[in-house]
């Protein structure tokens, strides 16, 4: 069958190498699930891979063209193929009981694949993904080092984050103008933080709106005047961990501005 056109439009880039994609599916740990998913499977270069594992795996395209190869290159999926946007979907309704997600992530919507799984943190215990290779080690990135951000802290929330490999530009048709990064993701013990986790959301991205000035400055609008005084607000965003945010957020409600 003729190969899939890549789109530029939906951020494709075929993975051409076989032992990274092997690589990436052994990522998996096949620890409280049965049920995977795969998020752009392209012409199923991992599919072929999870289809060798014990998983019951399900695929989620957008792309109508690589749909009908992978109808045809792989019957057995039969039914477990859905053709729609992944960001729209209500992944409850996949499968009732947990599941991991995998995929060479489109990299124009990686971060959004990532918040969209927290809001399933419940039903996903891990994810093993490739993305660009920056935002792999933003993902994984620890406090104090300058590419620690929002989204390191609201998926350290939740999750113990690890970057497994780097990949490099040509093993993919096209070739995308940056390295890619693996990183696996395994949810941690907490159920729920000790805090308002909505207001949680709203320090760590107040926090890390101006990185350059202390949290003194950057948390103003939640400070107010106050007089609210923590040595923590001699600090940057960057040197907070998730226990300190969650700290600094039950310190900041309970104060009137």
């Amino acid at each position: 069958m003729k190969r899939v056109r890549a789109k530029k439009h939906l951020g494709q880039h075929f993975l051409k190498d076989l032992s990274i994609a092997r690589a990436i599916v052994d990522g998996l740990s096949n620890k409280g699930y049965t049920d995977v998913v795969e998020v752009g499977p392209g012409m199923g270069v991992l599919t072929q891979y999870l289809l060798k594992k014990e998983f019951t795996t399900h695929v989620i395209e957008l792309d109508r063209e690589s749909v009908s190869y992978l109808e045809t290159q792989y019957p057995e999926l039969s039914n477990r193929i859905y053709s729609t946007d992944f960001l729209g979907l209500d992944l409850a309704k996949l499968t009732e009981g947990q599941f991991a997600l995998i995929g060479n992530f489109p990299y124009n919507i990686s971060s959004q694949i990532l918040f969209k799984a927290l809001e399933y943190k419940e039903q996903v215990p891990e994810i093993v993904g490739m993305f660009q290779k920056e935002v792999a080690e933003r993902v994984a990135s620890t406090p104090g080092s300058k590419k620690y951000g929002i989204i390191s802290v609201l998926l350290q929330a939740f999750y113990d984050i690890e970057y497994l490999f780097t990949v490099e530009p040509e093993v993919f048709d096209p070739p995308p103008k940056v390295k890619s990064g693996v990183i696996r993701l395994r949810r941690n013990q907490k159920e729920k933080l000790d805090c308002n986790e909505r207001f949680f959301k709203r320090v760590v991205k107040q926090s890390f709106s101006q990185r350059r000035k202390t949290l003194r400055n950057a948390l103003k609008p939640l400070i107010g005047k106050s007089g609210f005084e923590d040595q923590l607000l001699s600090l940057r965003a960057e040197r907070l961990s998730v226990e300190d945010f969650v700290y600094l957020t039950n310190k900041l409600e309970n104060i009137e501005v």
